[in-house]
């Protein structure tokens, strides 16, 4: 039986220069889709997976993120004595639980590697998942990290969520190679690459930011020299720890948006407000004005 992951990463400790001046001073982590900041989307994920242990790799300039997984208790009080309970229990409900969040730094840009290469006395010697708070994903039930512990459970080893993209998009992410046939949800990885050039894509299976790894990722990271961009890869760890252990693709159910670019980030806010009863109706008809 594959050991429980209880334990999440979440690297925030980017610059976010593709969305200067908007970053200048507040951590693009903390930009909000609707009401809520992306890393409170993406540990909403987490939590609703059931992880219990939410660790966090930030850098300077981002204490405001610490702040936010706090309580902050003059505004509850000012809350409490204005009557308005409703949005006091969605402040006390976002919150993880005492203890369960954990903040380390990355001094150094390094990449995506060097990134969970930080965390690794925080999460110590059990598999754990992995949440880059750049990708949101909005799916019609379970959410995508509750789907790959569902694959995880029946396959164990190391997860990955996958999505095909257009093939003249491929060059812009990691990819996978497929082993076997490609039907079904969970397929069995045999390769990786990192943005292939045109015309060498092994497919059009793309990595999606949402990772489930065994805890030996680490010790790889710890040896791995620089890669593309003098950056520490985290591809280039598992594409190591892919001659010890399995590694499996999900194709999971759902829709990813990346918030990273600013095209991306723009349209996750309309897609999350019109799965809004609150909001989808007045949404509507303002696009359909501005349309």
């Amino acid at each position: 039986m594959a050991a429980r992951v209880r334990k999440a990463v979440f690297p925030v400790a980017g610059l976010g220069t593709r969305f200067l001046p908007a970053t200048k001073a507040m951590p693009k982590e903390m930009l909000t889709v609707v009401d809520r900041p992306l890393i409170q989307h993406v540990v909403d994920e987490a939590r609703e997976a059931g992880i219990e242990h939410f660790i966090f790799v930030t850098g300077r300039n981002k204490s405001i993120i610490e702040d936010h997984f706090d309580r902050q208790f003059e505004l509850e009080q000012v809350l409490a004595a204005r009557s308005k309970t409703a949005e006091l229990r969605a402040l006390t409900n976002d919150l993880p639980g005492p203890g369960s969040t954990s903040f380390t730094r990355q001094q150094e840009p390094l990449g995506l590697g060097h990134a969970v290469w930080c965390a690794r006395d925080l999460v110590g010697n059990e598999p754990f998942a992995l949440l880059l708070p750049d990708v949101l994903v909005q799916t019609p039930g379970k959410g995508c990290l509750a789907q790959m512990l569902d694959a995880y459970a029946q396959h164990g080893g190391n997860i990955l969520a996958v999505e095909p993209v257009p093939d003249d998009q491929v060059k812009n992410y990691g990819v996978v190679s497929i082993s076997g046939k490609r039907d079904g949800r969970v397929l069995p990885i045999d390769g990786m690459v990192e943005k292939p050039k045109p015309g060498t894509e092994p497919s059009n299976l793309t990595i999606l930011g949402r990772y489930i790894l065994q805890p030996e990722i680490f010790t790889l990271l710890a040896a791995q020299e620089k890669g593309a961009g003098g950056e520490i890869q985290l591809t280039d760890a598992m594409l190591a720890l892919l001659k010890r252990q399995p590694f499996y693709a999900l194709r999971y159910d759902g829709r990813a948006f990346d918030c990273g670019s600013r095209l991306g980030f723009l349209i996750a806010n309309i897609a999350y407000a019109l799965a809004r009863p609150d909001l989808a109706k007045a949404v509507a008809a303002e696009i359909k004005k501005l349309l």
